[in-house]
């Protein structure tokens, strides 16, 4: 298993084996391709006669849903679109009313787009009998997270503890969620963390934290495919589009990237090898 990026954290001296796994959820735990948030906020600005194209609609998936609206609506072409057409660029108020509609929207959407990906279940089970706490953190509100966790506890994925972005007071690429799924299952230092996710603001939301970051090629938000469309692919396409994901979250800083939950049990080896020689070692290797 290869180090993807050398900058371990600055505390991995202190942490001789990892203690915890912090799980995004759509597009890493549940919602292959992450399909929900993104055809929720293409039919939100649908609402406003702007049609937002596939890079445009996940640019900035993993944020705080008020925030992702915000910035899609600071994207160049949509704010001389918007201009345009209303006569001024979108202000603080038409974000808030956006908000405000696409919440409802959201819930109404999450029910069809909320199993629990193909061996994310099998593989929480495993981490578990390693010892492991399984935290989450998300870019959804609590009440569609909830909703979320109502339907992946019956096909047996239920996370010791989840965080929203309201009520660590600031979401992603801000640490603080994981510092309050850090404070919720006893874990310290950060570098006995892993975090994993599908988007470049969960990468940096480990790496902010101290902690490490795991990308998710295959399941998420860099593919954009419920699993049936991704497996309808030729083998060539699928292969570029996990060759493009990846680097996508390489470039973001992620220590490891993998195609899917499924195969995060050879990564946590690794880094508890990493984390084992650094303390047989005494030294920092950041």
């Amino acid at each position: 298993m290869k180090l993807l990026n050398p900058v371990i954290p600055p505390q991995a001296v202190f942490a001789d084996r990892l203690e915890a796994v912090v799980l995004d959820w759509a597009g890493t735990t549940v919602d292959f391709g992450s399909v929900a948030p993104a055809r929720t906020l293409v039919k939100l600005f649908a609402s406003r006669d702007i049609e937002l194209s596939d890079s445009e609609v996940r640019r900035d998936m993993g944020l705080p849903k008020k925030e992702h609206i915000r910035a899609i609506l600071s994207m160049p072409r949509i704010r001389d679109a918007w201009a345009r057409m209303n006569g001024n660029p979108p202000a603080d108020p038409e974000v808030e009313r956006m908000y405000a509609e696409f919440i409802p929207m959201q819930l109404s959407c999450l029910a069809e787009y909320s199993s629990v990906i193909p061996g994310v279940a099998e593989t929480v089970a495993l981490l578990r009998e390693r010892g492991l706490k399984i935290g989450s953190t998300t870019g959804y509100t609590r009440d569609m997270l909830d909703l979320l966790l109502q339907s992946s506890a019956r096909e047996g994925y239920v996370p010791d503890c989840s965080v929203t972005p309201g009520e660590a007071g600031s979401g992603r690429p801000h640490p603080f969620m994981m510092y309050e799924c850090a404070i919720r299952m006893q874990v310290y230092p950060m570098s006995a963390i892993a975090k994993v996710g599908d988007t470049p603001a969960d990468i940096l939301e480990g790496l902010n934290a101290g902690a490490w970051s795991i990308g998710v090629a295959g399941t998420g938000n860099m593919i954009g495919l419920t699993h049936d469309e991704f497996a309808g692919l030729s083998e060539a396409e699928r292969a570029a589009r996990l060759v493009q994901a990846g680097a996508v979250l390489e470039q973001a800083g992620a220590h490891f990237v993998i195609d899917s939950v499924s195969r995060l049990p050879p990564v946590l080896d690794a880094i508890d090898s990493l984390l084992e020689d650094a303390c047989t070692q005494e030294v920092s290797i950041d």
